[in-house]
């Protein structure tokens, strides 16, 4: 357990950082308004743990080590990339429903909470003044 707690430690560390280096290149090449850095790096994770998943079933690793990737760099870097994952798992498991379910909540919800969130927080914050 210890193990675990130190890969997924350390692996977080990494993946911030590449997160933070990342989103600010992105951010110096393509300044806007649009949050291309976000983007980016969401699009990025997709992609590396769609790779890296793939490599981890053909071939064994050991438990931290799929802790220290997975959940710490590409947890780290981008949650965005674990629910791409799971979306695909169950797509490709024929849990179709599941799958579309998966992407309307978490996308719907998802900005309907961060506009309730913030909506809160004025009223909350207003009950102060």
């Amino acid at each position: 357990m210890l193990g675990k707690i130190i890969a997924v430690s350390l692996g977080g560390v990494v993946g911030a950082l590449m997160r933070y280096g990342t989103g600010g290149i992105v951010h110096r090449s393509f300044p806007a308004d649009f949050p291309y850095g976000t983007l980016f790096i969401n699009l990025a994770g997709c992609l590396a743990i769609g790779f890296l998943w793939g490599m981890f079933e053909r071939f064994e690793f050991p438990s931290n080590a799929r802790s220290f990737v997975f959940i710490g760099i590409l947890g780290s870097f981008t949650t965005f990339s674990s629910y791409g994952i799971e979306t695909f798992n169950l797509l490709r498991d024929g849990e179709i429903n599941y799958g579309l379910m998966n992407i309307l909540l978490n996308n719907v919800l998802g900005i309907v909470l961060v506009f309730a969130g913030f909506w809160l927080s004025r009223a909350v914050l207003g009950m102060f003044k």
